[in-house]
């Protein structure tokens, strides 16, 4: 125990971080001053900073090629998609960016909103990305976009409210941690929600390992996709847990589970879902996912 409490204590842990602590000088050096020093250290911020700058870039560079594909096969789900990756990336850059709000009295507000937002953008893309994929890969049309948009825009947006009437209707502080005063209630609420979207994904994975799982998008991306997340939203169940019952050990793991979601939760959505629609040709694609399906094992049963 004595070493999980100086893992705890070391500098990629989250600061015992306080909302009215008041920032060292004033301007641009109190910001500087806080956003190195304070709100969560240096190492966590510059890998979440570093992480989202490089994968916006990334969309920056390869944007005329995403374009010119989306363009000439005009399917309306990756438009839609792409668009959505867009603005969740730049909320998500400007999330990372703006630690220091966290704890600079009288940002509390903007920071709830922006981490609101950030969260159920990212949330969204969650959803409808195993809304598409249960409806066929690339499947395209109105019909079809509508029909996951409504489902994805439904959940996202109860989720959302419900976080906002604990913010503003409650108090209830969701998005700033502070280890000297820990709510039970708060860490309670986060609790609930990594449990539902980790039996969401345990359940995916089980179909996958099961005889249900012909009726799964035959993609080994998708399976392993959801097999990292299962890994994730269990890592962050587990660590609201501990953290739930005054744990300073749940607390530092909390903190690692936030950093790996919006660091790498993009890169690997983008490489799951729209790397082989931009990347591959149209005459190699369909090869692709035949490869892909008899790597999986799907068409064993031919043999048989």
């Amino acid at each position: 125990m004595r070493v999980l409490g100086d893992i705890a204590d070391s500098q990629f842990s989250i600061p015992r971080l306080s909302p009215n602590s008041t920032a060292t000088g004033d301007g641009r050096s109190g910001f500087i001053v806080e956003w190195v020093d304070s709100c969560h250290g240096f190492l966590h911020n510059s890998v979440l900073v570093s992480a989202s700058l490089l994968f916006v870039a990334y969309l920056a560079y390869e944007a005329k090629k995403s374009l010119s594909k989306l363009s000439n096969r005009r399917s309306y789900i990756m438009i839609a998609y792409y668009a959505c990756l867009w603005i969740v990336s730049l909320l998500n850059l400007a999330w990372c960016c703006l630690q220091a709000w966290e704890c600079t009295p009288g940002k509390e507000v903007i920071w709830n909103l922006l981490s609101l937002f950030t969260t159920s953008g990212m949330l969204f893309l969650e959803v409808s990305l195993v809304a598409f994929l249960f409806q066929g890969n690339y499947a395209s049309g109105v019909e079809a976009l509508t029909r996951t948009f409504l489902i994805s825009g439904l959940i996202v947006g109860l989720d959302l409210l419900f976080k906002a009437i604990y913010l503003f209707g409650f108090g209830v502080p969701l998005f700033i941690d502070n280890t000297e005063n820990i709510q039970k209630f708060k860490w309670g609420l986060w609790v609930i929600h990594k449990l539902l979207l980790t039996g969401v994904y345990g359940m995916i994975f089980f179909m996958y390992n099961s005889k249900w799982r012909e009726r799964l998008p035959a993609r080994p991306a998708f399976y392993k996709y959801v097999a990292i997340m299962l890994a994730l939203k269990g890592l962050s169940l587990f660590a609201c847990a501990l953290t739930a019952n005054g744990a300073s050990f749940g607390f530092w793991l909390y903190g690692i589970a936030s950093v790996c979601y919006h660091a790498f939760y993009l890169p690997l959505l983008y490489v799951t879902f729209l790397a082989d629609f931009f990347q591959e040709e149209d005459l190699n694609l369909e090869n692709v996912y035949y490869s892909e399906m008899k790597d999986a094992g799907f068409f064993d049963s031919d043999w048989e």
